[in-house]
């Protein structure tokens, strides 16, 4: 990643805001000490890890990073969710779903939102056939928004319903009243 160009980190969006809409999302954010290794990151530090009901993190672990493992442990499977630690694994079309629910989440962080998400996401390297992350979801992700609505974790309006892939609801988490 270019030095110009910077993605949105944790601390530049607050531990609080992010808290919120991982609760929400059936998640407990822990937060490693500067320079720290992350439990569970897949890709290593400074990318988000995941293990379990944790989704571990650093000040400089990139917002969308936070985004992307906590849609990869909405939109797994109950069973693959039980067993998780760092490879949260699934299918392309899966991963897609993944990619359209961090950017529908981002609307839920404030200081964050969908225009940032698509930045960070062209930013960091993402890449879609479109060209761009907005192009993508605004083009080229219907499929994915439908298999959302399928899997019950957006409503009609394209909203989250805070609930895990094949289970209901989470009680209580909304994330504009967590």
């Amino acid at each position: 990643m270019p030095a110009a160009q910077k993605v949105a980190l944790l601390s530049d969006i607050g531990e609080l805001a992010f808290e919120r809409v991982l609760r929400a999302c059936g998640l407990r954010l822990k937060v490693c000490a500067d320079g720290a290794e992350i439990p569970g990151s897949y890709w290593g530090a400074p990318e988000a890890g995941l293990v379990g009901g944790y989704l571990y993190a650093r000040r400089d672990t990139p917002a969308h990073s936070v985004l992307h493992e906590a849609s990869h442990y909405v939109c797994m499977s109950p069973g693959r969710r039980a067993d998780l630690h760092t490879d949260a694994g699934g299918s392309y079309e899966e991963e897609c779903c993944v990619c359209y629910l961090q950017i529908i989440l981002s609307e839920s962080v404030p200081g964050l939102g969908r225009e940032r998400m698509f930045k960070d996401m062209d930013t960091w390297g993402y890449s879609f056939r479109l060209g761009s992350a907005q192009k993508w979801f605004e083009g080229d992700a219907g499929d994915s928004a439908a298999t959302l609505r399928q899997w019950g974790l957006t409503d009609s309006s394209g909203r989250p319903t805070w609930r895990l892939r094949g289970e209901s609801a989470i009680t209580g988490c909304d994330a504009s009243r967590a």
